[in-house]
């Protein structure tokens, strides 16, 4: 589950007030919104990596508001995947777990499984130069989910790829909800891809947030959040 309450951050005269929204555990969530409007900025938020003046944020049932980014059970595929040049696809996908001195054996184990539901097993001697933008993105999708995380943020992380393999990401994103049952918050532009993935669609205007519960095919109700300032 990811709960937002009353989320209020400041940046210069950049300022967002009172947002509120939430994704129930297992469920995947989709955040829509003009360029400018905040999006990354409320990801970040969650994450950890943004300063929030005022609000709540939960995670699986804990309140991580002040805790840091590395205890928030997070895992996070920015929009370039952000890979590390020197390191094989094995070793980033194996990151995480050895910064948390997991035994190799068990490294080697997870990253196995795991290159074989991305559909990358032929990569992982690899170095990211000469990697498409598809397995670029598996490498860094793989990494995110490496130790197992009960929430996952995704920031436009199909936006460079061409449509068949857009159309293939979507696909791997949804068998991999399914088989995880991560929650999951999705930055994206593109209505199709947030109508192909999203059974909570989350838009964020003038301010204000409208979120949406979908059941893919059956009908939902919107529910306007107004932006009101908070008390000083």
């Amino acid at each position: 589950m990811i709960a937002v309450e009353g989320l209020c951050i400041r940046a210069g005269s950049f300022r967002l007030e009172n947002i509120s929204f939430q994704i129930p555990s297992g469920g995947y969530g989709v955040l829509m919104g003009k360029t400018g409007s905040g999006k990354t900025t409320i990801l970040e938020s969650i994450i950890g990596l943004r300063h929030i003046a005022a609000g709540r944020i939960l995670l699986c049932g804990r309140d991580v508001t002040h805790s840091k980014p590395a205890v928030r059970g997070i895992g996070y595929v920015p929009q370039d995947g952000a890979l590390f040049a020197k390191m094989t696809v094995a070793e980033q996908m194996g990151l995480a777990l050895t910064i948390r001195r997991v035994p190799e054996a068990a490294v080697k184990k997870r990253v196995g499984e795991l290159a074989e539901l991305l559909g990358i097993t032929h990569l992982l001697e690899r170095r990211p130069h000469g990697l498409s933008g598809g397995e670029r993105q598996r490498v860094a999708l793989g990494r995110a989910l490496s130790f197992r995380p009960g929430v996952l943020c995704l920031d436009e992380p199909l936006s460079a790829l061409d449509e068949e393999t857009r159309a293939q990401m979507c696909s791997l994103l949804d068998d991999i909800r399914r088989r995880t049952g991560v929650t999951t918050l999705h930055i994206t532009h593109n209505t199709h891809e947030a109508d192909t993935l999203a059974d909570c669609m989350i838009r964020l205007k003038d301010g204000r947030v409208h979120r949406q519960l979908l059941e893919r095919a059956s009908d939902s109700t919107e529910q306007p959040v107004p932006a009101v300032s908070p008390a000083p």
